[in-house]
């Protein structure tokens, strides 16, 4: 009995796991950066032995058989990126949490003591890894946006020699399109909240990093259609690669 129910729990672990897309993998000058796509705006980055989830959000399942976390970066105070339940079901015993005060005053006070408060602008490193704030916020400016500048941030980051960016919930910033020598860049898209299809095309193909993947793209009425984004992205810049990754496999 205790072995059939070992193997119903085997099998029902492999289907939990086969929702996750595959990852990719990019070379570093450290060894390889593992890119675990999960759901929405989370994700993993595994490298040198460091475990990096950003944003997790939508249940425990979708980071079964993932390492625990070492660094835990948060970009906004919204749900599907400041998910409270999820953090309080996943391993964070060892996380050091990278979050805005705004973040901050907002997570359970045995999270609190794991915190770095981390500015728009300003840098922290941590466990080896130097992180930069970049603002995300809608734009133009506006007071009742869903998104204000100084509450939320997106992060830059070095591993390996390749520097990533996350932009976090972001209109087409001069902050963003400012940014120099980005190799892998995850850059939102959906409407109403961030940014639609051409503008997110615009400012990629302003700041040229050398692979972006859309991501956070479902939005009201599945507006962010990620072929025309390819499409308008490597037509008028080929040395761009664009990478479409499912999202959204895990429910």
């Amino acid at each position: 009995m205790k072995a059939f129910i070992n193997f119903i729990f085997v099998i029902f672990s492999s289907s939990v796991l086969a929702q996750l897309p595959a990852a990719d993998t990019i070379q570093t000058l450290q060894g390889k950066l593992v890119i675990q796509p999960v759901f929405h705006a989370a994700m993993v980055l595994t490298w040198n032995k460091k475990t990096i989830y950003v944003d997790p959000y939508n249940g425990k399942a979708g980071f079964k058989g993932l390492a625990a976390p070492d660094l835990i970066l948060i970009t906004d105070i919204h749900p599907d990126h400041l998910d409270l339940q999820t953090l309080n079901d996943i391993d964070t015993k060892k996380a050091t949490f990278i979050v805005t005060q705004a973040v901050a005053e907002k997570m359970p006070a045995l999270l609190k003591k794991k915190v770095i408060i981390l500015a728009n602008d300003k840098s922290t490193t941590q466990q080896g890894i130097t992180f930069k704030a970049v603002a995300m916020y809608n734009y133009p400016e506006q007071p009742d946006a869903m998104h204000i500048k100084g509450r939320g941030n997106g992060y830059v980051f070095n591993l390996g020699g390749q520097n990533i960016y996350i932009s976090g919930d972001t209109g087409g910033t001069p902050e963003m399109l400012s940014l120099k020598n980005i190799d892998i860049a995850f850059v939102c898209m959906n409407m109403p909240y961030t940014m639609d299809v051409a503008n997110a095309a615009r400012a990629v193909l302003e700041f040229k990093p050398k692979i972006v993947y859309p991501y956070h793209y479902r939005g009201r009425d599945q507006m962010s259609d990620t072929e025309l984004f390819k499409n308008s992205v490597q037509s008028a810049n080929k040395n761009i690669e664009v990478r479409l990754r499912n999202w959204y496999s895990v429910n």
